[in-house]
């Protein structure tokens, strides 16, 4: 299911314009992207929670030749499945 897929469903489910139903969706989204940025976990209980990773700095290597890199320290966005999704996939 992709954005618009996501619209179109509020739209039919909530009986709602298509316009309304994008401003929703968009909100939603807007307050997940915006609780991972400062670092606070985004969580929808039965279903799933995203949070941010930290990674320090590390020495890896460049795969073509082999030399090695120092990667910078990051943030990485994580999904992680509620137990309720698990189980509903794995029937």
């Amino acid at each position: 299911m992709n954005k618009l897929e996501l619209i179109t469903a509020l739209k039919t489910e909530a009986n709602i314009s298509k316009a309304e139903a994008s401003s929703i969706i968009q909100i939603f989204f807007d307050s997940m992207a915006d609780a991972m940025v400062n670092e606070d976990r985004a969580e929808i209980r039965g279903l799933c929670s995203f949070f941010v990773k930290k990674y320090k700095t590390y020495t890896g290597r460049n795969p073509k030749t082999g030399k090695k890199v120092t990667i910078k320290p990051k943030r990485l966005p994580f999904f992680k499945a509620g137990k309720e999704l698990k189980e509903r996939v794995d029937t």
